[in-house]
């Protein structure tokens, strides 16, 4: 997903993308997502994120706790979050649908 910053304000495309994100909510300058897996989902997961994450150059927190998986992902910058961490948010989206169907 990649979206379009040109032509309206920043802030409006950032909402209007997050809003495509189901479950991914913006807490200050990060955005988090909580994930229900088990542990080889989890550890499957992690891999795919490290690899999309090393792509954008970007780094994701990936933690478990109590059988679940929380991700985050804090703005590059540390001010704003922009375009590359809501796109590593929706590739992390389609690597936890891999990740379902690999059962």
């Amino acid at each position: 997903m990649r979206a379009l910053w040109n032509g309206r304000a920043r802030g409006d495309y950032l909402s209007d993308a997050l809003a495509l994100l189901a479950g991914w909510s913006r807490e200050d300058k990060q955005l988090k997502r909580v994930f229900q897996l088990d542990n080889s989902q989890h550890s499957d997961l992690t891999e795919r994120v490290k690899v999309c994450a090393d792509a954008l150059r970007l780094r994701a927190e990936i933690r478990r706790l109590d059988g679940y998986t929380q991700v985050k992902l804090a703005a590059a910058d540390g001010v704003s979050i922009t375009e590359r961490e809501v796109t590593l948010a929706a590739r992390i989206e389609d690597a936890y649908r891999l990740v379902l169907n690999v059962e």
